[in-house]
């Protein structure tokens, strides 16, 4: 996803009005992946590889999901068409370009015609980086930012395990520089995954830190994108519908992690996220997010819920009456409750807390004397440009002395 890059030539769209006072705005949608939804979809793999033309299959995946078995699942499915398939497994969380390298190498190898990424996030952002570098030569900072590939990519088909990071409807790799541990977004449209099959029963198997930490991240996606400068009608549309999903099914996934069909919102809900994002960018809370997880490890889910609630106070100002449709849409209140944004906020907080995550940085090991320095790298997260209500070093200090 789309989080960080200061290396973007790109300008966020001026504030739109409260409301769009009965006018839709102009807008630009182009939808590029074709979604297959539905428990057990798995065993398409094969037939939907098959119809893009896939000899030489090249599936990125992770040991865990080796051990669970999905990625066997996978491979059986992409071999009953007589494919010749080559698996990866050697993807870290968070993947850098010394994992996309490896990948890579194997890829080049194997003389690849198709890519399929089978995983969270991580599998799905390295698989990406194969895909820029095997098709356009380079290395990953080469295409920090946007639209730098000039030739062709190869067909792709996202596989999530996770319901998170949306990366399967997103045009983006997020990668970190092995050396600098910079994270660089790398997106162009010829990027995007041409199906994405979402099976539920791919995410049942998730730990329940797992499942609370990337339910979270999807949540904090659907909440962030609907209130960005960026936003517009479709971009809306994705990011309400996904939170009443997240919203109807986040605790039931919790207590019930084998209910398919909470898992099966989370999934749709995480999905719907990812293309939100695709369209209106994400806020404040993502541009917090990743100093914490740069300087303190900590899982970025987490990181993004200890932060989210108290963007969406500092930003009331500004979304009050985005924040009251959310707020709704929870049933936490009516739309023009004044109380909204907060309630709101102590919606995610509470969702923290029934997942067994804390909701304050301190408990997390932050250390008091590093916010200004954290704030300082937060000013510089290309996500803080989207935010509805503009942030500085300044505010950005504040905002996390509120979240100790």
């Amino acid at each position: 996803m789309p989080e960080t890059s200061q290396n973007v030539s790109s300008t966020p769209a001026s504030a739109p009005p409260e409301s769009y006072n009965g006018q839709l705005p102009a807008f630009d949608f182009v939808p590029r992946t074709r979604v297959v939804f539905g428990a057990g979809s798995l065993a398409r793999l094969g037939e939907l590889a098959a119809e893009l033309g896939g000899r030489r299959i090249f599936l990125v995946s992770d040991h865990g999901l080796q051990q669970a078995g999905h990625a066997q699942h996978g491979l059986d499915s992409l071999r009953e068409t007589g494919a010749e398939v080559t698996l990866f497994t050697d993807v870290n969380p968070n993947p850098t370009t010394d994992d996309v390298d490896r990948a890579l190498a194997v890829a080049r190898d194997a003389k690849v015609d198709l890519i399929v990424g089978l995983g969270g996030g991580s599998s799905l952002d390295c698989a990406k980086g194969v895909n820029f570098l095997y098709t356009n030569g380079g290395k990953m900072a080469d295409y920090w930012g946007v639209g730098k590939a000039t030739r062709p990519m190869l067909p792709m088909i996202a596989v999530p395990t996770t319901s998170g990071t949306g990366s399967e409807a997103q045009s983006f790799a997020l990668i970190a520089d092995a050396k600098t541990h910079a994270k660089m977004a790398c997106g162009d449209p010829k990027a995007a995954c041409e199906v994405a099959l979402l099976d539920p029963e791919l995410t049942v198997s998730m730990p329940t830190s797992v499942t609370a930490a990337t339910g979270i991240d999807a949540a904090s996606h659907a909440l962030e994108s609907y209130v960005t400068l960026r936003r517009n009608p479709i971009s809306q549309l994705f990011s309400r519908q996904s939170w009443q999903l997240i919203a109807q099914s986040f605790r039931r996934v919790l207590q019930d992690p084998a209910d398919i069909h909470a898992r099966g919102k989370m999934q749709w809900g995480a999905h719907l996220a990812g293309a939100a994002i695709e369209n209106s960018m994400l806020g404040a809370a993502h541009a917090c997010a990743n100093p914490l997880t740069a300087h303190y490890g900590i899982t970025h889910g987490i990181a993004v819920g200890v932060m989210l609630p108290h963007v969406i106070r500092y930003n009331s100002a500004v979304a009050g009456q985005l924040y009251g449709e959310l707020a709704a849409d929870a049933g936490l209140c009516g739309e023009d409750d004044p109380r909204a944004a907060e309630l709101l906020a102590g919606e995610i907080s509470s969702l923290m807390s029934a997942s067994g995550q804390p909701t304050h940085l301190e408990p997390l090991g932050v250390r008091a004397d590093s916010l200004v320095e954290l704030a300082a790298e937060a000013a510089q997260q290309w996500t803080g440009t989207f935010n509805p209500r503009p942030v500085d070093v300044g505010s950005l200090q504040e905002i996390y002395e509120c979240a100790m």
